[in-house]
Protein backbone atom coordinates (compact mmCIF):
# COMPACT_ATOMS: atom_id res chain seq x y z
CA UNK A 1 0.00 0.00 0.00
CA UNK A 2 2.73 2.45 0.90
CA UNK A 3 4.48 1.63 -2.36
CA UNK A 4 1.44 2.87 -4.32
CA UNK A 5 2.35 6.49 -4.91
CA UNK A 6 1.89 7.87 -8.44
CA UNK A 7 3.52 11.25 -8.90
CA UNK A 8 1.04 13.91 -7.79
CA UNK A 9 0.10 16.59 -10.32
CA UNK A 10 0.50 20.25 -9.53
CA UNK A 11 -3.18 20.79 -8.86
CA UNK A 12 -5.96 21.21 -6.36
CA UNK A 13 -8.58 18.53 -5.75
CA UNK A 14 -11.89 18.81 -7.54
CA UNK A 15 -13.49 18.04 -4.15
CA UNK A 16 -13.16 21.65 -3.03
CA UNK A 17 -14.95 22.90 -6.13
CA UNK A 18 -17.74 20.35 -5.83
CA UNK A 19 -18.18 21.05 -2.13
CA UNK A 20 -18.32 24.78 -2.70
CA UNK A 21 -21.00 24.38 -5.37
CA UNK A 22 -23.05 22.08 -3.14
CA UNK A 23 -22.74 24.47 -0.18
CA UNK A 24 -23.70 27.38 -2.40
CA UNK A 25 -26.89 25.63 -3.48
CA UNK A 26 -27.76 24.83 0.14
CA UNK A 27 -27.23 28.44 1.18
CA UNK A 28 -29.43 29.67 -1.64
CA UNK A 29 -32.30 27.54 -0.39
CA UNK A 30 -31.94 29.14 3.02
CA UNK A 31 -34.43 28.71 5.83
CA UNK A 32 -37.12 27.32 3.53
CA UNK A 33 -34.93 24.29 2.85
CA UNK A 34 -34.27 23.74 6.57
CA UNK A 35 -37.94 24.07 7.41
CA UNK A 36 -38.86 21.62 4.66
CA UNK A 37 -36.38 19.07 6.01
CA UNK A 38 -37.73 19.41 9.53
CA UNK A 39 -41.30 19.16 8.25
CA UNK A 40 -40.57 15.98 6.29
CA UNK A 41 -38.81 14.11 9.08
CA UNK A 42 -42.13 12.65 10.13
CA UNK A 43 -43.23 11.50 6.67
CA UNK A 44 -44.24 7.82 6.89
CA UNK A 45 -45.62 6.21 3.76
CA UNK A 46 -47.24 2.92 2.87
CA UNK A 47 -45.87 0.89 -0.04
CA UNK A 48 -48.74 2.16 -2.19
CA UNK A 49 -47.85 5.80 -1.46
CA UNK A 50 -44.14 5.68 -2.42
CA UNK A 51 -43.17 8.42 -4.87
CA UNK A 52 -41.87 6.71 -8.01
CA UNK A 53 -39.84 8.40 -10.72
CA UNK A 54 -38.61 6.20 -13.56
CA UNK A 55 -35.93 8.49 -14.99
CA UNK A 56 -33.67 5.66 -16.21
CA UNK A 57 -36.45 4.12 -18.29
CA UNK A 58 -37.85 7.49 -19.35
CA UNK A 59 -34.62 9.12 -20.50
CA UNK A 60 -32.51 6.29 -21.93
CA UNK A 61 -32.99 3.90 -24.87
CA UNK A 62 -34.59 0.56 -24.02
CA UNK A 63 -34.78 -2.90 -25.55
CA UNK A 64 -37.53 -3.29 -28.16
CA UNK A 65 -38.23 -6.75 -26.76
CA UNK A 66 -39.46 -7.50 -23.24
CA UNK A 67 -38.86 -11.24 -22.93
CA UNK A 68 -36.31 -13.02 -20.71
CA UNK A 69 -34.76 -15.17 -23.44
CA UNK A 70 -30.93 -15.01 -23.12
CA UNK A 71 -29.60 -12.98 -26.03
CA UNK A 72 -27.44 -10.06 -27.05
CA UNK A 73 -29.34 -6.84 -26.35
CA UNK A 74 -28.22 -4.17 -28.79
CA UNK A 75 -28.57 -0.37 -28.77
CA UNK A 76 -30.30 -0.39 -25.38
CA UNK A 77 -29.49 0.40 -21.73
CA UNK A 78 -32.14 -1.89 -20.27
CA UNK A 79 -34.84 -4.48 -20.92
CA UNK A 80 -38.25 -4.31 -19.28
CA UNK A 81 -38.75 -7.64 -17.54
CA UNK A 82 -40.86 -8.83 -14.62
CA UNK A 83 -39.70 -10.88 -11.61
CA UNK A 84 -40.31 -14.56 -12.29
CA UNK A 85 -38.82 -16.51 -9.37
CA UNK A 86 -41.06 -19.32 -8.18
CA UNK A 87 -42.42 -18.55 -4.71
CA UNK A 88 -44.22 -20.62 -2.11
CA UNK A 89 -45.08 -19.12 1.30
CA UNK A 90 -42.24 -16.56 1.35
CA UNK A 91 -41.00 -15.36 4.74
CA UNK A 92 -39.40 -12.10 5.85
CA UNK A 93 -35.95 -12.97 7.25
CA UNK A 94 -34.56 -9.53 8.14
CA UNK A 95 -35.13 -5.87 7.35
CA UNK A 96 -33.49 -2.47 7.88
CA UNK A 97 -35.42 0.28 9.61
CA UNK A 98 -32.79 2.86 8.63
CA UNK A 99 -33.19 2.02 4.93
CA UNK A 100 -36.96 2.30 5.30
CA UNK A 101 -36.33 5.81 6.63
CA UNK A 102 -34.43 6.68 3.43
CA UNK A 103 -37.59 5.86 1.50
CA UNK A 104 -39.98 7.50 4.02
CA UNK A 105 -41.45 4.01 4.43
CA UNK A 106 -43.44 3.39 7.59
CA UNK A 107 -41.80 0.64 9.67
CA UNK A 108 -45.22 -0.91 10.18
CA UNK A 109 -45.17 -1.93 6.52
CA UNK A 110 -42.75 -4.73 7.43
CA UNK A 111 -45.59 -6.29 9.45
CA UNK A 112 -47.92 -6.56 6.46
CA UNK A 113 -48.83 -10.17 5.63
CA UNK A 114 -48.26 -9.46 1.93
CA UNK A 115 -44.86 -7.79 2.44
CA UNK A 116 -42.84 -10.98 1.78
CA UNK A 117 -45.01 -11.72 -1.27
CA UNK A 118 -44.38 -8.27 -2.74
CA UNK A 119 -40.62 -8.34 -2.12
CA UNK A 120 -40.26 -11.83 -3.54
CA UNK A 121 -41.62 -10.38 -6.77
CA UNK A 122 -44.64 -12.68 -6.69
CA UNK A 123 -47.00 -9.72 -6.37
CA UNK A 124 -46.29 -6.44 -8.19
CA UNK A 125 -45.34 -3.38 -6.18
CA UNK A 126 -47.72 -0.56 -7.09
CA UNK A 127 -46.01 2.02 -9.28
CA UNK A 128 -42.97 -0.09 -10.19
CA UNK A 129 -41.69 -0.43 -13.78
CA UNK A 130 -39.29 -3.39 -13.56
CA UNK A 131 -36.24 -3.71 -15.80
CA UNK A 132 -32.80 -5.31 -16.02
CA UNK A 133 -29.80 -3.20 -16.95
CA UNK A 134 -27.46 -3.98 -19.86
CA UNK A 135 -23.73 -3.71 -19.19
CA UNK A 136 -20.44 -5.41 -19.97
CA UNK A 137 -17.13 -5.67 -18.19
CA UNK A 138 -13.61 -6.91 -17.78
CA UNK A 139 -13.57 -10.05 -15.63
CA UNK A 140 -10.17 -10.91 -14.14
CA UNK A 141 -8.57 -8.55 -16.65
CA UNK A 142 -10.24 -10.02 -19.76
CA UNK A 143 -13.04 -8.38 -21.72
CA UNK A 144 -16.15 -10.53 -21.23
CA UNK A 145 -18.58 -8.72 -23.53
CA UNK A 146 -22.23 -8.41 -22.53
CA UNK A 147 -22.99 -9.30 -18.91
CA UNK A 148 -25.90 -7.31 -17.48
CA UNK A 149 -28.36 -7.93 -14.65
CA UNK A 150 -28.57 -11.70 -14.89
CA UNK A 151 -30.46 -12.18 -11.63
CA UNK A 152 -31.28 -8.64 -10.53
CA UNK A 153 -34.41 -6.72 -11.54
CA UNK A 154 -34.78 -3.04 -10.72
CA UNK A 155 -38.28 -1.99 -9.69
CA UNK A 156 -37.65 1.71 -10.29
CA UNK A 157 -36.57 4.84 -8.43
CA UNK A 158 -38.14 6.37 -5.34
CA UNK A 159 -37.96 10.11 -4.70
CA UNK A 160 -38.16 10.73 -0.97
CA UNK A 161 -39.33 13.86 0.83
CA UNK A 162 -35.79 15.26 0.67
CA UNK A 163 -35.82 14.77 -3.13
CA UNK A 164 -33.18 12.05 -2.87
CA UNK A 165 -33.33 9.38 -5.57
CA UNK A 166 -33.20 5.72 -4.45
CA UNK A 167 -33.28 2.75 -6.79
CA UNK A 168 -34.95 -0.45 -5.55
CA UNK A 169 -33.73 -3.75 -6.97
CA UNK A 170 -34.64 -7.39 -6.31
CA UNK A 171 -31.63 -9.70 -6.50
CA UNK A 172 -32.49 -13.33 -7.24
CA UNK A 173 -35.85 -12.49 -8.82
CA UNK A 174 -35.55 -14.68 -11.92
CA UNK A 175 -34.25 -14.82 -15.46
CA UNK A 176 -33.52 -11.84 -17.67
CA UNK A 177 -32.02 -11.60 -21.18
CA UNK A 178 -28.66 -11.23 -19.40
CA UNK A 179 -28.87 -14.49 -17.42
CA UNK A 180 -26.94 -16.47 -20.07
CA UNK A 181 -27.12 -20.12 -18.98
CA UNK A 182 -27.97 -19.33 -15.33
CA UNK A 183 -31.36 -19.48 -13.61
CA UNK A 184 -31.50 -15.89 -12.35
CA UNK A 185 -32.03 -17.02 -8.76
CA UNK A 186 -30.16 -16.56 -5.48
CA UNK A 187 -29.80 -18.72 -2.39
CA UNK A 188 -30.30 -17.83 1.26
CA UNK A 189 -26.60 -18.24 2.01
CA UNK A 190 -25.39 -15.55 -0.41
CA UNK A 191 -28.41 -13.34 0.24
CA UNK A 192 -27.73 -13.17 3.98
CA UNK A 193 -24.12 -12.26 3.28
CA UNK A 194 -25.14 -9.49 0.87
CA UNK A 195 -27.81 -8.07 3.18
CA UNK A 196 -25.60 -8.02 6.27
CA UNK A 197 -22.49 -6.68 4.56
CA UNK A 198 -24.40 -3.89 2.81
CA UNK A 199 -25.61 -2.66 6.17
CA UNK A 200 -22.39 -3.39 8.08
CA UNK A 201 -20.34 -1.36 5.59
CA UNK A 202 -22.73 1.57 5.85
CA UNK A 203 -22.42 1.70 9.63
CA UNK A 204 -18.63 1.47 9.34
CA UNK A 205 -18.87 4.70 7.35
CA UNK A 206 -17.94 3.18 3.99
CA UNK A 207 -19.96 4.18 0.89
CA UNK A 208 -22.10 1.23 -0.17
CA UNK A 209 -25.35 -0.05 -1.54
CA UNK A 210 -27.95 -0.65 1.15
CA UNK A 211 -30.49 -3.42 1.74
CA UNK A 212 -34.14 -2.92 2.66
CA UNK A 213 -35.15 -6.52 3.28
CA UNK A 214 -34.47 -10.19 2.67
CA UNK A 215 -37.16 -12.79 2.06
CA UNK A 216 -37.05 -16.53 1.47
CA UNK A 217 -38.88 -17.81 -1.60
CA UNK A 218 -39.95 -21.10 -0.03
CA UNK A 219 -38.40 -22.95 -2.98
CA UNK A 220 -35.10 -24.80 -3.32
CA UNK A 221 -32.33 -23.74 -5.69
CA UNK A 222 -29.59 -26.06 -6.96
CA UNK A 223 -26.05 -24.77 -6.56
CA UNK A 224 -22.57 -26.26 -7.03
CA UNK A 225 -20.79 -24.05 -4.50
CA UNK A 226 -17.26 -25.21 -5.31
CA UNK A 227 -17.78 -26.02 -9.01
CA UNK A 228 -16.59 -29.55 -8.22
CA UNK A 229 -19.48 -31.52 -9.67
CA UNK A 230 -21.31 -31.86 -6.35
CA UNK A 231 -24.40 -29.64 -6.56
CA UNK A 232 -26.92 -29.51 -3.76
CA UNK A 233 -30.28 -27.92 -3.12
CA UNK A 234 -30.36 -24.78 -0.96
CA UNK A 235 -33.16 -22.45 0.20
CA UNK A 236 -33.90 -19.70 -2.29
CA UNK A 237 -34.01 -16.03 -1.25
CA UNK A 238 -34.29 -12.49 -2.62
CA UNK A 239 -32.66 -9.29 -1.32
CA UNK A 240 -34.09 -5.86 -2.01
CA UNK A 241 -31.05 -3.68 -2.64
CA UNK A 242 -31.30 0.11 -2.41
CA UNK A 243 -28.89 2.61 -3.96
CA UNK A 244 -28.85 5.99 -5.68
CA UNK A 245 -27.91 4.26 -8.94
CA UNK A 246 -26.53 0.92 -10.09
CA UNK A 247 -24.65 2.50 -13.01
CA UNK A 248 -21.27 0.81 -13.32
CA UNK A 249 -18.11 1.24 -15.35
CA UNK A 250 -19.40 -1.64 -17.46
CA UNK A 251 -22.62 0.26 -18.23
CA UNK A 252 -20.52 2.51 -20.46
CA UNK A 253 -18.03 -0.10 -21.63
CA UNK A 254 -20.64 -2.30 -23.34
CA UNK A 255 -21.77 0.50 -25.65
CA UNK A 256 -18.30 1.82 -26.47
CA UNK A 257 -17.27 -1.74 -27.37
CA UNK A 258 -20.00 -2.03 -30.00
CA UNK A 259 -18.67 0.56 -32.38
CA UNK A 260 -19.67 3.92 -33.79
CA UNK A 261 -23.39 3.19 -33.82
CA UNK A 262 -23.57 2.94 -30.01
CA UNK A 263 -21.18 5.75 -29.04
CA UNK A 264 -24.14 8.11 -28.76
CA UNK A 265 -25.48 5.92 -25.97
CA UNK A 266 -22.25 6.43 -24.02
CA UNK A 267 -22.82 10.19 -24.22
CA UNK A 268 -26.51 9.82 -23.31
CA UNK A 269 -25.59 7.70 -20.26
CA UNK A 270 -22.94 10.22 -19.20
CA UNK A 271 -25.39 13.11 -19.56
CA UNK A 272 -27.99 11.17 -17.57
CA UNK A 273 -25.52 10.36 -14.78
CA UNK A 274 -24.29 13.95 -14.52
CA UNK A 275 -27.81 15.39 -14.59
CA UNK A 276 -29.17 13.15 -11.83
CA UNK A 277 -26.15 12.16 -9.73
CA UNK A 278 -23.48 14.85 -10.30
CA UNK A 279 -25.62 17.99 -10.79
CA UNK A 280 -22.90 20.28 -9.42
CA UNK A 281 -20.78 19.43 -12.47
CA UNK A 282 -23.42 20.95 -14.77
CA UNK A 283 -22.71 24.26 -13.02
CA UNK A 284 -18.95 23.95 -12.81
CA UNK A 285 -18.38 26.53 -15.55
CA UNK A 286 -19.88 29.16 -13.23
CA UNK A 287 -16.98 28.74 -10.83
CA UNK A 288 -13.45 30.01 -11.25
CA UNK A 289 -11.42 28.45 -14.04
CA UNK A 290 -9.94 25.06 -13.15
CA UNK A 291 -6.87 24.71 -15.32
CA UNK A 292 -4.06 22.35 -14.38
CA UNK A 293 -0.64 21.79 -15.90
CA UNK A 294 -0.12 18.04 -16.20
CA UNK A 295 3.53 17.93 -17.31
CA UNK A 296 6.67 19.91 -18.10
CA UNK A 297 5.25 21.04 -21.44
CA UNK A 298 3.09 24.14 -21.03
CA UNK A 299 0.77 22.72 -23.70
CA UNK A 300 -0.24 19.86 -21.40
CA UNK A 301 -3.11 21.66 -19.69
CA UNK A 302 -6.44 20.30 -18.51
CA UNK A 303 -9.26 22.81 -18.06
CA UNK A 304 -12.10 21.13 -16.20
CA UNK A 305 -14.47 24.04 -16.83
CA UNK A 306 -14.30 23.55 -20.59
CA UNK A 307 -15.38 19.88 -20.55
CA UNK A 308 -17.91 18.60 -18.03
CA UNK A 309 -17.01 15.00 -18.90
CA UNK A 310 -13.41 15.61 -17.86
CA UNK A 311 -14.57 17.07 -14.56
CA UNK A 312 -16.87 14.08 -14.19
CA UNK A 313 -14.25 11.38 -14.65
CA UNK A 314 -11.91 13.21 -12.30
CA UNK A 315 -14.59 13.11 -9.62
CA UNK A 316 -15.32 9.44 -10.30
CA UNK A 317 -11.60 8.67 -10.02
CA UNK A 318 -11.35 10.56 -6.74
CA UNK A 319 -14.48 8.95 -5.29
CA UNK A 320 -13.12 5.53 -6.21
CA UNK A 321 -9.74 6.30 -4.67
CA UNK A 322 -11.41 7.47 -1.47
CA UNK A 323 -13.51 4.29 -1.35
CA UNK A 324 -10.50 2.00 -1.77
CA UNK A 325 -8.56 3.89 0.90
CA UNK A 326 -11.43 3.22 3.30
CA UNK A 327 -11.43 -0.47 2.37
CA UNK A 328 -7.72 -0.66 3.10
CA UNK A 329 -8.17 1.19 6.38
CA UNK A 330 -10.81 -1.18 7.72
CA UNK A 331 -9.25 -4.34 6.28
CA UNK A 332 -12.00 -5.15 3.75
CA UNK A 333 -11.37 -7.24 0.64
CA UNK A 334 -14.04 -7.09 -2.05
CA UNK A 335 -12.99 -10.25 -3.85
CA UNK A 336 -14.37 -9.57 -7.36
CA UNK A 337 -13.21 -6.18 -8.62
CA UNK A 338 -14.29 -6.69 -12.21
CA UNK A 339 -15.22 -3.49 -14.04
CA UNK A 340 -18.89 -4.51 -13.98
CA UNK A 341 -18.67 -4.46 -10.16
CA UNK A 342 -17.38 -0.86 -10.01
CA UNK A 343 -19.86 1.93 -9.23
CA UNK A 344 -19.56 5.32 -10.91
CA UNK A 345 -20.74 6.81 -7.60
CA UNK A 346 -17.77 5.43 -5.66
CA UNK A 347 -19.87 2.88 -3.77
CA UNK A 348 -19.16 -0.69 -2.72
CA UNK A 349 -21.47 -2.85 -4.83
CA UNK A 350 -22.10 -6.55 -5.52
CA UNK A 351 -21.12 -8.45 -2.40
CA UNK A 352 -19.96 -11.93 -3.35
CA UNK A 353 -16.87 -13.57 -1.83
CA UNK A 354 -15.90 -10.61 0.38
CA UNK A 355 -13.85 -10.85 3.56
CA UNK A 356 -12.46 -8.76 6.38
CA UNK A 357 -8.87 -9.42 7.35
CA UNK A 358 -8.54 -11.72 10.32
CA UNK A 359 -4.90 -12.76 10.22
CA UNK A 360 -3.24 -9.84 8.44
CA UNK A 361 -2.03 -10.91 5.00
CA UNK A 362 -1.74 -8.50 2.05
CA UNK A 363 -2.12 -11.46 -0.33
CA UNK A 364 -5.44 -12.53 1.20
CA UNK A 365 -8.27 -13.16 -1.23
CA UNK A 366 -11.70 -14.49 -0.18
CA UNK A 367 -12.38 -15.67 -3.75
CA UNK A 368 -11.50 -19.26 -4.72
CA UNK A 369 -11.66 -18.26 -8.40
CA UNK A 370 -8.96 -15.66 -7.70
CA UNK A 371 -6.51 -18.07 -6.07
CA UNK A 372 -4.19 -18.78 -9.02
CA UNK A 373 -3.05 -15.17 -9.47
CA UNK A 374 -4.62 -13.39 -6.49
CA UNK A 375 -5.44 -10.48 -8.79
CA UNK A 376 -8.04 -9.17 -6.37
CA UNK A 377 -6.21 -9.77 -3.10
CA UNK A 378 -6.27 -7.14 -0.34
CA UNK A 379 -2.92 -5.58 -1.20
CA UNK A 380 -3.75 -5.27 -4.91
CA UNK A 381 -7.04 -3.39 -4.53
CA UNK A 382 -5.61 0.14 -5.03
CA UNK A 383 -3.81 -0.81 -8.24
CA UNK A 384 -6.69 -2.87 -9.61
CA UNK A 385 -9.18 -0.04 -9.13
CA UNK A 386 -6.80 2.28 -10.97
CA UNK A 387 -6.68 -0.26 -13.81
CA UNK A 388 -10.48 -0.32 -13.81
CA UNK A 389 -10.63 3.48 -13.98
CA UNK A 390 -8.32 3.28 -16.99
CA UNK A 391 -10.76 0.95 -18.77
CA UNK A 392 -13.66 3.26 -17.95
CA UNK A 393 -11.70 6.25 -19.27
CA UNK A 394 -11.03 4.34 -22.49
CA UNK A 395 -14.78 4.04 -23.05
CA UNK A 396 -15.23 7.79 -22.65
CA UNK A 397 -12.31 8.46 -24.99
CA UNK A 398 -13.81 6.10 -27.59
CA UNK A 399 -17.00 8.18 -27.43
CA UNK A 400 -14.86 11.32 -27.81
CA UNK A 401 -16.06 12.72 -24.48
CA UNK A 402 -12.57 13.18 -23.02
CA UNK A 403 -9.04 13.45 -24.41
CA UNK A 404 -6.09 11.27 -23.52
CA UNK A 405 -4.55 14.02 -21.41
CA UNK A 406 -7.83 14.45 -19.51
CA UNK A 407 -7.89 10.70 -18.92
CA UNK A 408 -4.29 10.76 -17.72
CA UNK A 409 -5.10 13.61 -15.38
CA UNK A 410 -7.91 11.55 -13.84
CA UNK A 411 -5.42 8.72 -13.27
CA UNK A 412 -3.05 11.13 -11.53
CA UNK A 413 -5.86 12.44 -9.37
CA UNK A 414 -6.74 8.87 -8.39
CA UNK A 415 -3.19 8.25 -7.17
CA UNK A 416 -2.94 11.50 -5.26
CA UNK A 417 -6.38 11.14 -3.71
CA UNK A 418 -5.74 7.56 -2.64
CA UNK A 419 -2.48 8.38 -0.89
CA UNK A 420 -3.93 11.47 0.79
CA UNK A 421 -6.95 9.54 2.06
CA UNK A 422 -5.04 6.41 3.03
CA UNK A 423 -2.40 8.34 4.98
CA UNK A 424 -5.09 10.36 6.78
CA UNK A 425 -7.00 7.18 7.67
CA UNK A 426 -3.92 5.38 8.98
CA UNK A 427 -2.92 8.44 11.00
CA UNK A 428 -6.36 8.52 12.63
CA UNK A 429 -6.23 4.78 13.31
CA UNK A 430 -2.91 5.31 15.11
CA UNK A 431 -4.13 8.38 16.97
CA UNK A 432 -1.52 10.61 15.33
CA UNK A 433 -1.89 14.07 13.90
CA UNK A 434 0.49 13.46 11.01
CA UNK A 435 1.42 10.43 8.95
CA UNK A 436 4.61 8.50 9.64
CA UNK A 437 5.51 6.29 6.70
CA UNK A 438 8.27 4.55 8.62
CA UNK A 439 5.97 3.74 11.54
CA UNK A 440 3.18 2.40 9.29
CA UNK A 441 5.54 0.37 7.09
CA UNK A 442 7.12 -1.33 10.11
CA UNK A 443 3.69 -1.95 11.63
CA UNK A 444 2.27 -3.59 8.49
CA UNK A 445 5.38 -5.75 8.19
CA UNK A 446 5.04 -6.90 11.80
CA UNK A 447 1.34 -7.61 11.36
CA UNK A 448 2.06 -9.71 8.27
CA UNK A 449 4.92 -11.68 9.84
CA UNK A 450 2.86 -12.70 12.86
CA UNK A 451 -0.51 -12.92 11.06
CA UNK A 452 -2.07 -10.63 13.68
CA UNK A 453 -5.82 -10.02 13.71
CA UNK A 454 -6.17 -6.64 11.98
CA UNK A 455 -9.40 -5.43 13.61
CA UNK A 456 -8.59 -6.47 17.18
CA UNK A 457 -5.03 -5.13 16.97
CA UNK A 458 -6.09 -1.59 16.12
CA UNK A 459 -8.86 -1.68 18.70
CA UNK A 460 -6.29 -2.70 21.36
CA UNK A 461 -3.79 -0.07 20.28
CA UNK A 462 -5.69 2.72 22.04
CA UNK A 463 -4.74 1.13 25.38
CA UNK A 464 -1.08 2.09 24.95
CA UNK A 465 -0.04 5.09 27.06
CA UNK A 466 2.12 7.93 25.80
CA UNK A 467 4.73 7.24 28.49
CA UNK A 468 8.37 6.86 27.34
CA UNK A 469 9.35 5.51 30.77
CA UNK A 470 7.33 2.29 30.53
CA UNK A 471 9.70 -0.64 31.35
CA UNK A 472 10.62 -2.80 28.36
CA UNK A 473 8.99 -5.87 29.87
CA UNK A 474 5.70 -3.96 30.14
CA UNK A 475 5.58 -2.52 26.60
CA UNK A 476 3.46 -5.30 25.12
CA UNK A 477 1.03 -5.74 28.01
CA UNK A 478 -1.76 -3.69 26.32
CA UNK A 479 -1.39 -5.91 23.23
CA UNK A 480 -1.13 -9.30 24.93
CA UNK A 481 -4.62 -10.32 23.76
CA UNK A 482 -3.69 -9.85 20.08
CA UNK A 483 0.02 -10.78 19.96
CA UNK A 484 -0.39 -14.50 20.49
CA UNK A 485 2.22 -17.27 20.37
CA UNK A 486 5.17 -15.07 19.40
CA UNK A 487 8.72 -15.94 20.41
CA UNK A 488 11.46 -13.83 21.96
CA UNK A 489 12.74 -12.42 18.68
CA UNK A 490 9.29 -11.28 17.61
CA UNK A 491 8.58 -9.80 21.04
CA UNK A 492 11.73 -7.72 20.63
CA UNK A 493 10.59 -6.57 17.19
CA UNK A 494 7.19 -5.55 18.55
CA UNK A 495 8.75 -3.91 21.60
CA UNK A 496 10.95 -1.82 19.30
CA UNK A 497 7.91 -0.76 17.28
CA UNK A 498 5.91 0.16 20.41
CA UNK A 499 8.79 2.33 21.65
CA UNK A 500 8.87 4.08 18.27
CA UNK A 501 5.08 4.50 18.44
CA UNK A 502 5.18 5.95 21.96
CA UNK A 503 7.70 8.58 20.81
CA UNK A 504 5.27 9.60 18.07
CA UNK A 505 2.42 9.75 20.60
CA UNK A 506 4.43 11.94 22.97
CA UNK A 507 5.28 14.38 20.19
CA UNK A 508 1.61 14.66 19.21
CA UNK A 509 0.76 16.13 22.62
CA UNK A 510 -2.72 14.54 22.82
CA UNK A 511 -3.86 13.17 26.17
CA UNK A 512 -4.28 9.40 26.49
CA UNK A 513 -7.99 9.75 27.22
CA UNK A 514 -8.68 12.02 24.26
CA UNK A 515 -6.65 9.82 21.95
CA UNK A 516 -8.42 6.63 23.08
CA UNK A 517 -11.82 8.17 22.42
CA UNK A 518 -10.69 9.32 18.98
CA UNK A 519 -9.08 5.98 18.07
CA UNK A 520 -12.05 3.92 19.22
CA UNK A 521 -14.28 6.02 16.98
CA UNK A 522 -12.33 4.95 13.86
CA UNK A 523 -11.14 1.46 14.83
CA UNK A 524 -14.20 -0.79 14.97
CA UNK A 525 -14.62 -3.45 17.60
CA UNK A 526 -17.03 -5.40 15.41
CA UNK A 527 -16.73 -6.24 11.71
CA UNK A 528 -18.70 -8.77 9.69
CA UNK A 529 -16.29 -11.67 9.85
CA UNK A 530 -17.12 -14.55 7.54
CA UNK A 531 -17.58 -17.03 10.36
CA UNK A 532 -20.20 -14.77 11.96
CA UNK A 533 -22.09 -14.76 8.68
CA UNK A 534 -21.84 -18.53 8.48
CA UNK A 535 -23.22 -19.04 11.99
CA UNK A 536 -26.22 -16.89 11.09
CA UNK A 537 -26.63 -18.75 7.78
CA UNK A 538 -26.54 -22.16 9.46
CA UNK A 539 -29.34 -21.13 11.86
CA UNK A 540 -31.39 -19.48 9.11
CA UNK A 541 -31.24 -22.56 6.90
CA UNK A 542 -32.90 -24.41 9.79
CA UNK A 543 -35.62 -21.75 9.97
CA UNK A 544 -34.20 -19.66 12.84
CA UNK A 545 -33.69 -16.06 11.67
CA UNK A 546 -32.88 -14.70 15.14
CA UNK A 547 -29.11 -14.77 14.70
CA UNK A 548 -29.29 -12.86 11.41
CA UNK A 549 -31.27 -10.14 13.14
CA UNK A 550 -28.96 -10.06 16.20
CA UNK A 551 -25.92 -9.82 13.98
CA UNK A 552 -27.47 -6.89 12.11
CA UNK A 553 -28.04 -5.04 15.39
CA UNK A 554 -24.42 -5.59 16.44
CA UNK A 555 -23.11 -4.38 13.08
CA UNK A 556 -25.23 -1.23 13.30
CA UNK A 557 -22.96 -0.07 16.18
CA UNK A 558 -19.48 -1.31 15.19
CA UNK A 559 -17.54 1.30 17.18
CA UNK A 560 -19.42 0.85 20.47
CA UNK A 561 -18.34 -1.57 23.20
CA UNK A 562 -21.82 -3.17 23.40
CA UNK A 563 -21.51 -5.04 26.73
CA UNK A 564 -22.71 -8.62 26.42
CA UNK A 565 -21.90 -8.79 22.71
CA UNK A 566 -18.15 -9.44 23.10
CA UNK A 567 -18.41 -12.86 21.47
CA UNK A 568 -18.97 -11.11 18.13
CA UNK A 569 -15.45 -9.63 18.36
CA UNK A 570 -13.69 -12.93 19.00
CA UNK A 571 -11.04 -14.46 16.76
CA UNK A 572 -12.38 -16.99 14.26
CA UNK A 573 -12.62 -20.59 15.53
CA UNK A 574 -10.77 -23.38 13.73
CA UNK A 575 -13.82 -24.33 11.65
CA UNK A 576 -13.93 -20.81 10.19
CA UNK A 577 -10.97 -21.61 7.92
CA UNK A 578 -12.70 -24.35 5.97
CA UNK A 579 -13.68 -23.70 2.33
CA UNK A 580 -17.14 -22.22 2.03
CA UNK A 581 -16.61 -20.04 5.11
CA UNK A 582 -13.35 -18.13 4.74
CA UNK A 583 -13.36 -18.42 0.94
CA UNK A 584 -16.16 -18.65 -1.59
CA UNK A 585 -16.52 -18.80 -5.35
CA UNK A 586 -17.50 -15.86 -7.56
CA UNK A 587 -21.13 -16.87 -7.95
CA UNK A 588 -23.77 -18.59 -5.88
Amino acid sequence: MDSFSPDPPSSLSLDSVADSLKNQSFREQGDDHINKENKNKNVKLSLEDLNWDHSFVRELPGDAQSDSIPRQVLHACYTKVFPSAEVENPELVVWSDSVADLLDLDHKEFERPDFPIIFSGASPLAGAVPYAQCYGGHQFGTWAGQLGDGRAITLGEILNSRLERWELQLKGAGKTPYSRSADGLAVLRSSIREFLCSEAMHFLGIPTTRALCLVTTGKLVTRDMFYDGNPKEEPGAIVCRVVQSFLRFGSFQIHSSRGEEDLGIVRALADYAIRHHFPHIENISKSESLSFITGDDDQLVVDLTSNKYAAWIVEIAERTASLVARWQGVGFTHGVLNTDNMSILGLTIDYGPFGFLDAFDPSYTPNTTDLPGRRYCFGNQPDICLWNITQFASSLMAARLISDKEANYAMERYGTKFMDEYQAIMSRKLGLQKYSKQLVTKLLNNLAVDKVDYTNFFRSLSKIKADPDIPEDQLLVPLKAVLLDIGKERKEAWGSWVQFYIKELVSSGISDEERKTSMDSVNPKYVLRNYLCQSAIDAAELGDFGEVRRLLKVMERPYDEQPGMEKYARLPPAWAYRPGVCMLSCSS
